[in-house]
C-alpha cells in the first residue's frame, strides 16, 4: 500500500471525514497542505530527503485568501505536479461533476483516480486507493462514468489550443486568420477559426471569447 499521501484540500480534513476514511488504510504519514503552491514544495522536499510521496490527494478548487498563490486551481496544481513528477500516482477529490473539466484531467493532465464527494465518497475514495494502487486503471466514481465515454468525450487539439493561446495574448479574432497564414497554423479561413471557436464556447458554456480564455487557464490549457 501507498507509505506517504500528500492531501490538498483547504478545508479542514478532520472535519471533512477525510482524514478518518485515510487513516483507516494505515498509511505511515499523511500530510495536509491548504494552498496549492506547497504541494510541490513539500513533493520536492520529500524527494531531496529521501522520502517521497507515494499519492497526492487533491480538490480542484481553492478559496483565495490574503496569502497570494501563484497556482490557483487543481487543474493548474495536477499540471504543474505531473511536469515535475510524472509517475506520481493522483487522485482528484472534488464536488465537481462537469464532464469537460473531467475529461481534461482524464485524457490531458492523466490522473489517476477522479472521485466525487457525493454520499457514497468515502467508500468511492478507498476504491480508488487500492485500485490505482494495484493496478494503472484509471478510476472513476460509478455515477460520473458517462463523463469519460467516448461519445460524449471531447479532444481538445492543439489547433484549439492556438486559438485560445492567441486570444488570451490579445490578439483579436478577426485578426486570427492572417496570424495563422503567417505561423503555417491550418485551417487559416475566418470561417474554420469561427466555426471551432464557436464550438468550443458552447462545450465550456463560455459567454465570449475573454470568458473562453478564462476557462481554458482554469483547466490548465494554457
Amino acid at each position: 500500500m501507498f507509505k506517504r499521501v500528500l492531501i490538498a484540500e483547504d478545508v479542514d480534513i478532520i472535519n471533512s471525514g477525510l482524514k478518518a476514511t485515510l487513516d483507516e488504510l494505515n498509511f505511515s504519514e499523511i500530510k495536509h497542505v491548504s494552498y496549492c503552491d506547497e504541494v510541490l514544495l513539500h513533493l520536492k522536499k520529500g524527494v531531496l530527503e529521501h522520502k517521497p510521496f507515494d499519492l497526492l490527494i487533491s480538490d480542484l478548487s481553492f478559496i483565495e485568501d490574503h496569502i497570494p498563490q501563484k497556482i490557483k486551481s487543481g487543474e493548474g496544481l495536477v499540471k504543474q505536479v505531473r511536469g515535475a513528477f510524472p509517475n506520481l500516482k493522483i487522485i482528484i477529490f472534488s464536488i465537481e461533476d462537469k464532464p469537460f473539466r473531467i475529461q481534461n484531467l482524464y485524457k490531458n493532465l492523466r490522473v489517476n483516480a477522479y472521485v466525487w464527494k457525493n454520499r457514497n465518497a468515502q467508500i468511492e475514495l478507498k476504491k480508488a486507493i487500492h485500485t490505482i494502487y494495484k493496478t494503472d486503471d484509471f478510476y472513476i466514481t460509478q455515477d460520473l462514468k458517462s463523463a469519460i465515454h467516448p461519445k460524449k468525450a471531447i479532444e481538445i487539439t492543439e489547433y484549439d489550443v492556438n486559438i485560445i493561446k492567441h486570444l488570451s495574448n490579445g490578439i483579436l479574432q478577426d485578426d486570427l486568420p492572417k496570424l495563422f497564414i503567417e505561423k503555417g497554423i491550418k485551417p487559416s479561413g475566418k470561417s474554420s477559426i469561427e466555426k471551432r471557436l464557436k464550438f468550443l464556447k458552447e462545450h465550456f458554456n463560455a459567454n465570449n471569447p475573454t470568458h473562453l480564455v478564462a476557462i481554458a487557464k482554469d483547466l490548465g490549457l494554457i
